[in-house]
């Protein structure tokens, strides 16, 4: 529930849903975020009178914790100093074509590189580089058209293509968080190598349908040294790569492995790695259970901000992908089905779809776009078999 409060009525733990001024006229960097510290209060006194919170999303000023309790622990987000602007440069039609080739080369090399580790080989660091950087132009100029062919794809979840697809999660989450550049490239290169060291594991443990053993477990938690052991001996690589590797299974409460580490201890990097790993291993079928729809990845997400996830990171990452995902199949309120093409920043539970089949399931040619579309709710991955190249080239 959103009610507006006076900032003097302000307590840690409520969420900051809209100011009474435009956003852009105040130091904030993000447009929605859980009050945790004394800089976010004193910003909010001297900048503005009153505030609308989300009761939903955070606490309620009668039930969060008085200021003079302490603050919680501070956002990795605040570790942001250094904000870019990024802008859509061309549509997603236009960008179709340099994404697809930018994954096929990132495809490409990461054959390679299973090849090379699976010999013993040195890997080629400054192609895998290369490669990276491929998708972050694309991401740069627009999102929207590698979140897509990432999304459609049919992917193996033991091989490169979900790799690939963490990396471009990676890139797209820093670019919303308006990180630099370089920044962007280091997110893409540790999306695409942090799991590198499974290589070394034995392929009945991946492939396994039952329930690990805790002797297992422990076998497969080992990935994380051999990932570390593998890229130090990778030349051309980032000097960072190797120890941010062994961060995404880590977890804000100090429940993850392998150190323990909490909160702040665990990095922005290691936050945004843990969180987009986890995210995208809950949306892709496992040879355990199937994928959860995107909706329902974010809903866990969100129930354990705070705990598992940096909380306004988990925030962040909600508004990113948003409640109907770019490439999701959805039916609309009309019958139609479609494919979220492209977000709306201004009205995220309205994107931009192209729909296909219509309320009968025939095609629907030439294809029809939709702007703010009225969505009735999201089918499951593979339930209707859609070739988006068939649209797009």
């Amino acid at each position: 529930m959103k009610k507006q409060v006076s900032v003097e009525e302000l307590q840690f733990g409520v969420y900051i849903h809209a100011l009474d001024r435009p956003w852009t006229e105040t130091p904030f960097m993000f447009q929605g975020f859980v009050l945790n510290s004394d800089a976010q209060l004193n910003a909010l006194k001297k900048f503005c009178k009153t505030v609308s919170i989300d009761t939903e999303k955070g606490a309620d000023v009668a039930a969060a914790s008085p200021f003079a309790g302490g603050p919680a622990l501070p956002s990795v987000l605040e570790t942001i100093k250094v904000k870019t602007v990024y802008e859509e440069k061309v549509q997603v039609a236009r960008e179709w074509t340099a994404a697809q080739t930018a994954q096929t080369n990132a495809k490409v090399v990461m054959q390679d590189v299973f090849g090379s580790i699976k010999a013993r080989k040195e890997l080629d660091g400054p192609r895998i580089q290369a490669a990276v950087q491929g998708m972050t132009d694309s991401v740069v100029r627009n999102p929207d058209a590698m979140l897509l062919l990432e999304r459609m794809k049919a992917k193996d979840p033991n091989s490169f293509d979900r790799a690939i697809g963490v990396s471009v999660y990676m890139i797209t989450f820093g670019r919303f968080l308006s990180m630099p550049r370089e920044q962007l490239d280091l997110l893409g290169m540790l999306g695409l190598m942090q799991d590198i060291g499974k290589l070394r594991l034995p392929a009945n443990l991946l492939s396994k349908k039952e329930p690990l053993t805790d002797g297992e477990q422990k076998i497969c938690r080992d990935h994380l040294r051999h990932s570390l052991n593998i890229l130090k001996e990778t030349p051309g690589l980032h000097a960072d790569i190797p120890a941010l590797a062994m961060l995404h299974h880590e977890r804000v409460d100090g429940s993850g492995y392998p150190k323990g580490l909490k909160g702040p201890q665990i990095g922005l990097f290691g936050c945004i790695a843990g969180l987009v790993d986890s995210y995208d291993a809950m949306t892709e079928v496992k040879a355990y259970r199937e994928a959860l729809p995107p909706a329902q990845a974010l809903k866990v997400l969100y129930a354990e901000r705070g705990s598992k996830y940096d909380g306004p990171l988990v925030e962040q990452f909600i508004q990113c992908i948003g409640t109907y995902p770019v490439g999701a199949v959805v039916e609309l309120h009309s019958g139609d089905i479609g494919i979220v093409i492209a977000r709306n920043p201004r009205m995220k539970l309205f994107p931009r779809v192209m729909v296909v089949f219509d309320i009968h399931k025939s095609p629907v040619k030439p294809p029809r776009i939709v702007e703010s579309a009225g969505i009735k709710r999201t089918l499951p991955k593979g339930s209707i078999e859609i070739d988006p190249s068939e649209y797009f080239l």
